[in-house]
């Protein structure tokens, strides 16, 4: 397993600090995976995931199963600024779940969608004063179009990252995923990752993706997209606890129309799941508008192609 390889480098080499995806270390939990029990990790002071939300259950893990003594870190950034917006610093105390602030020089706020700065409530993560490392253009892009319509086509003049987030009147943040991935059933919206950490944590679940896609006619598809674990098959069995899970850590409201086996979940390089290219799939997008080439694996994407084009098709 790549985590599992990259923390016996650390180990081996006496690091003190540990940068990962947080989709490598969940993979870990759920594979039932105890480094601190094979590894000497007593060097270790900090570790640092980025790529995505940390579920609360790694992060206990971490500390039950990695190290008691581990700084453990979450950041959120983009590589359009190659940099990072808000995340953890060595100056506060840690808290599950939770990204203690901006980081020097960034003015990240959350915003509700008339442009008021709200806290305890989940909102979209802005910037509101420039970066030095913000793009301020687009190749081929000579009327800027492309570009003012990634970043500011919400709130005119000031950068909106995609993400969801909750700022908490302390201080932190709690991100949830992307928020143009976000989940939307009758008005009450939900970060997609929320609801796949509930079920990762499913006896069976190896991985998962769900999307909300919004269609011409109106209506709203829901589909899950389970991975099973290795040697297993997404059965009715399976099926059952993924739903009372959502019903029960969630609401009933989450269920999802559909639950589809699926051979992996699409990511990105550096470990994010694709949910934006393929819910535009699933909206009618031709497929060659999709960048494959940022796909850690070019054929699962393909995959979710073909699974969009048979159900826009109705075959």
């Amino acid at each position: 397993m790549k985590g599992q390889k990259s923390l016996e480098l650390a180990a081996r080499n006496g690091a003190t600090f540990f940068g990962t995806g947080a989709g490598v270390l969940a993979m870990m939990q759920r594979a039932g995976v105890v480094p601190n029990v094979s590894m000497d990790l007593s060097t270790l002071k900090s570790i640092l995931v980025t790529g995505s939300p940390l579920p609360d259950a790694t992060w206990d893990w971490v500390y039950e199963s990695v190290s008691q003594t581990v700084r453990l870190g979450s950041d959120s950034g983009g590589t359009d600024v190659t940099s990072a917006f808000i995340g953890t610093n060595p100056y506060q105390p840690v808290y599950k779940g939770e990204l203690m602030g901006p980081y020097l020089g960034v003015d990240a706020q959350s915003w509700d969608p008339e442009g008021r700065r709200v806290y305890d409530q989940v909102g979209e993560l802005v910037i509101t004063r420039p970066m030095p490392s913000m793009p301020v253009f687009f190749w081929d892009d000579p009327d800027g179009s492309r570009y003012r319509a990634a970043y500011f086509d919400m709130f005119p003049g000031v950068w909106r990252q995609g993400d969801w987030v909750t700022q908490l009147s302390e201080g932190p943040f709690v991100v949830h995923g992307r928020s143009d991935a976000t989940i939307n059933r009758g008005g009450i919206r939900m970060g997609s990752a929320d609801l796949t950490h509930v079920v990762d944590q499913v006896d069976g679940v190896a991985a998962s993706m769900v999307i909300g896609a919004e269609l011409a006619d109106g209506d709203y598809y829901m589909p899950l997209f389970v991975v099973p674990q290795p040697g297993t098959r997404l059965t009715p069995e399976l099926e059952d606890r993924i739903v009372r899970a959502i019903r029960e850590k969630i609401s009933p409201r989450y269920v999802p129309d559909e639950i589809i086996e699926a051979p992996a979940v699409p990511r990105t390089r550096t470990g994010k799941l694709l949910e934006i290219p393929v819910k535009k799939l699933f909206q009618g997008a031709d497929p060659s508008s999709v960048n494959r080439a940022t796909a850690e694996d070019a054929d699962v994407l393909d995959w979710y192609a073909e699974a969009a084009r048979k159900y826009t098709s109705g075959a």
